[in-house]
């Protein structure tokens, strides 16, 4: 399936205002906003997370296989999707990340 066939399936993002990212230190590390150009990336993550946990390798993993299409673009030109490049260095061993929600008002 590809990246918007795949969004359709997971849960709705509009109660969430941001997703930030943490590392083991309890230290953000990212922050996906819901806005235009990232929705998408808050979409899969928030659903990871709904559903590991966290961000292991196991979850990344699963991440990729959303993004779809979109990984082979990453690869193609690196930085372009640094949301698919994170869960890409956690699939080759970089730490876990935590969650945590910030919700729209």
């Amino acid at each position: 399936m590809s990246f918007a066939e795949n969004l359709k399936k997971l849960p709705k993002i509009s109660h969430v205002a941001a997703l930030n990212l943490l590392n083991a230190a309890g230290e953000q590390v990212a922050c996906i906003e819901n806005k235009a150009g990232s929705q998408g990336s808050l979409t899969i993550y928030n659903h990871l997370l709904q559903t590991y946990g966290l961000i292991n390798g196991e979850a990344a993993q699963k991440g990729l296989e959303l993004f779809a299409e979109q990984v082979e673009d990453e690869r193609a030109h690196p930085g372009k999707h640094p949301n698919i490049a994170r869960l890409l260095s956690i699939v080759d061993g970089a730490p876990a990340l935590r969650g945590k929600h910030v919700f729209a008002l």
